[in-house]
């Protein structure tokens, strides 16, 4: 069994206006040290398979469903559960 770590974020050149809102309350409540936001999605997978390939399922689950590869990057991190 595998623990798979997904971790999807907007690419840099794709405005986040979430970002900027969190960034803009930040600021608000006094942390002006906060140079930039940017807001992303993290999902844990349980994956019940003694798959060999392992990395290359899991890129081809996030290159069809996980991210939106137009406008976002992801990283993921796969260990042994």
């Amino acid at each position: 069994m595998y623990k798979v770590k997904v971790f999807v974020t907007l690419k840099e050149s794709v405005l986040d206006p979430q970002g900027t809102a969190v960034k803009g309350s930040l600021h608000a409540l006094t942390y002006n040290e906060v140079e930039d936001v940017r807001i992303g999605k993290y999902m844990e997978l349980l994956i019940n398979k003694s798959e060999k390939d392992i990395d290359a399922r899991v890129k081809e689950m996030c290159e069809k469903l996980l991210a939106n590869t137009v406008i976002e990057d992801y990283s993921f991190e796969v260990e042994e559960a």
